[in-house]
């Protein structure tokens, strides 16, 4: 952890759950969280942005979504806007996802203008960066990262509370992780490149068995959690491990 900066544990959905299984999963996070000391959000899919946000107004668990687009309207069929995230009650959003970048070919081009856009609605962009298995066998893990992290975020994210997500792509739903010299290595990395003012999350099968392993480690601010963002006991068991 970092000190002064307030953990933030993210559950990524993805394309999961049906209306009654994300109200209920809503349900159980909430009421799970009392005794969590870290900032809460779950990021469920668009449809169900409003719905959960309306619901959860109050409480201590935020909700955002997953991507939005670069412009704010427009002929885009099929895209939705950082301001229309905003009307939802969303206060979050998760760009260049590594799922994104690979099977819709964004770039960091792409993801710079969504966290403009993103900036100028009023949401926290989560901007996610991290190397494939090939490049960190190469040795450029390091070299990845930078460069995304110098072409992805946009001017005015850090002092906005942008927040940077690491996510080696060899390790999302592969249940495989880094070493924690590993993490602790692309972490410092990140903070030296973003300052001390921004938190750093940690995401790539980031389970409640090594939970507080990884969150204990410098730079680490907190988690990108998939798959086990859908189960409640388990999101709210990483959350706790936060401190």
């Amino acid at each position: 952890m970092t000190p002064g900066l307030r953990p933030l544990i993210a559950g990524n959905w993805k394309m999961n759950t049906l209306v009654r299984e994300a109200v209920d999963l809503a349900k159980a996070v909430v009421a799970g969280s009392g005794s969590v000391k870290a900032e809460l959000l779950v990021c469920p899919p668009f449809p169900y942005v409003a719905g959960l946000a309306g619901m959860l107004a109050g409480s201590t668990v935020a909700v955002g979504a997953q991507d939005c687009h670069a412009r704010d309207k427009g002929a885009h069929t099929g895209d939705v806007a950082a301001t229309m995230l905003r009307d939802c009650g969303a206060t979050h959003v998760i760009l260049g996802h590594s799922e994104r970048r690979a099977d819709h070919g964004e770039t960091d081009a792409m993801v710079k203008a969504k966290a403009s856009a993103a900036l100028a609605a009023g949401l926290v962009p989560i901007v996610c960066v991290g190397e494939t298995l090939a490049q960190r066998e190469a040795g450029q893990a390091l070299e990845v990262v930078h460069g995304q992290i110098a072409g992805s975020l946009p001017e005015g994210f850090v002092a906005a509370g942008g927040v940077v997500a690491y996510e080696p792509v060899w390790a999302i739903g592969t249940g495989k992780t880094p070493t924690e010299e590993d993490i602790a290595a692309v972490h410092a990395a990140m903070r030296a490149q973003v300052g001390a003012a921004t938190r750093l999350l940690y995401g790539g099968s980031m389970k409640p068995g090594n939970a507080a392993a990884i969150l204990a480690l410098p730079n680490v601010d907190g988690g990108l959690i998939g798959g086990a963002a859908l189960v409640a006991a388990d999101f709210l068991a990483i959350a706790k491990a936060a401190g």
